[in-house]
């Protein structure tokens, strides 16, 4: 099969932006902290561009993508990327590189588990993160895109649809990071509203900026060609992030007053939701699926702190939530008539989609959370997954790495 070079030229493309997020969520983050755990935060999601960066080319391409092995995870087939070359796969991606469609995924692992550790953040040593990292790639990753993307995967052979990972990447990461943060518990100063405060409001308004353009790539590349579905999904999520951005800055508006984070939050939620139907629906109803997330997310907020739950950075609420919805939504609004590799879904005549989409998402849920719990406990079992109280106190800039954003290096 010859290699398009228009649409290998787009994926090369697609692949940068979608590693631009990492960046991106790291400085969206890092915003949403206090100035003492700025630079850890940081450190988390660069440090998951190393550490899944060499995870995936070593084995976790195979364990996602190899040859099926009972619909439930790969083979190792490409093992240390052997037989994965410069052209083009018969089973995935048929015009572009091989190792390019590759190095495209790679990049949905990175930031999958860097979007956890939002969840833990101000409190999680930062061994006991790195090591439950490679865990949860491992086990819990590696699987959940095999079922839904790889060939041979049993949800992808039961019929429910993810173009670009509203499942896979956001339902995975959010139900993943509830499940740590009520193992971890709350933050000493968890509730007292005045020590909480974001650190940097800007830097979380710089990274959503970044995360909006990335998610071009992140959406738009899933098509794997430079064609019109890659236009329809580029557009589609435009106009979910959109609409979900004015969404939140009414309903805040409404409540309190319109503000710069909650439109940014409101950003990237339609980014989340819209993220597994780019490619299934007409662009036009982007507009319900990113108003719905901005009521369930808004809501989802506010309800959390309410249960005493530390989940730092609200991952479940946006991610976990969002990509629920989004799902749900797929299933409401595909049509064969965007993507003939796609379904109807229920608006257009078929309610048994709708159906799989709850099945891959009750699926995915009980899997990532249960599974997450497990390797949280061993991780805490092993080397503890807590910093002592003095060094929550002091910040965990200067705690687990010996730096100050603000000041350099420690002497």
């Amino acid at each position: 099969m010859p290699v398009n070079s228009a649409d290998t030229a787009w994926m090369l493309i697609s692949t940068a932006m979608v590693l631009l997020m990492t960046p991106a969520l790291a400085f969206f983050y890092g915003g949403l902290v206090r100035r003492k755990n700025f630079l850890s935060t940081i450190m988390m999601s660069f440090a998951c561009l190393g550490l899944i960066g060499v995870l995936w080319v070593v084995y976790g391409y195979t364990l996602a993508f190899g040859k099926d092995i009972g619909g439930v995870i790969g083979g190792f087939n490409f093992f240390g990327l052997i037989n994965v070359g410069q052209t083009p796969s018969a089973v995935y991606a048929p015009t572009v590189p091989h190792m390019l469609f590759m190095a495209y995924q790679g990049m949905f692992a990175i930031i999958t588990v860097a979007l956890i550790t939002g969840a833990v953040v101000e409190r999680i040593k930062f061994s006991a993160l790195m090591l439950f990292s490679v865990l949860w790639f491992t086990l819990v990753y590696t699987p959940v895109a095999h079922w839904v993307w790889g060939a041979g995967g049993w949800l992808a052979k039961l019929g429910a649809l993810d173009f670009a990972g509203g499942t896979v990447v956001h339902i995975a990461a959010g139900v993943s990071a509830l499940s740590l943060a009520l193992l971890l518990g709350p933050r000493r100063s968890f509730l007292q509203k005045d020590s909480m405060e974001p650190g940097n409001i800007p830097m979380v308004a710089l990274g959503a900026g970044i995360l909006w353009f990335g998610w071009f790539g992140f959406n738009g590349g899933s098509a794997l060609s430079s064609g019109g579905l890659a236009s329809n999904a580029f557009v589609a999520t435009q106009i979910s992030a959109a609409s979900a951005a004015l969404t939140w800055m009414i309903i805040s508006w409404i409540y309190r007053r319109p503000s710069l984070l909650g439109v940014v939050t409101g950003a990237v939620a339609g980014l989340v939701a819209i993220t597994p139907a780019a490619g299934y629906i007409q662009p036009i109803m982007a507009i319900p699926i990113g108003i719905g997330v901005s009521l369930l997310c808004y809501f989802m907020m506010i309800l959390r702190p309410k249960t005493g739950i530390d989940e730092s950075l609200d991952v479940w609420a946006v991610h976990g939530m969002g990509g629920t919805w989004g799902a749900i939504a797929t299933g409401l609004f595909c049509s064969v008539a965007v993507n003939p590799a796609g379904k109807n879904g229920l608006f257009y005549g078929n309610p048994i989609q709708l159906v799989w989409q709850l099945v891959g998402i009750a699926t995915v849920w009980v899997f990532a959370f249960g599974m997450t719990w497990l390797i949280g406990k061993f991780v805490d079992k092993v080397i503890g997954l807590r910093v002592s109280p003095e060094e929550e106190s002091v910040g965990l800039d200067i705690s687990q790495h010996g730096e100050r954003a603000y000041g350099g290096q420690l002497r």
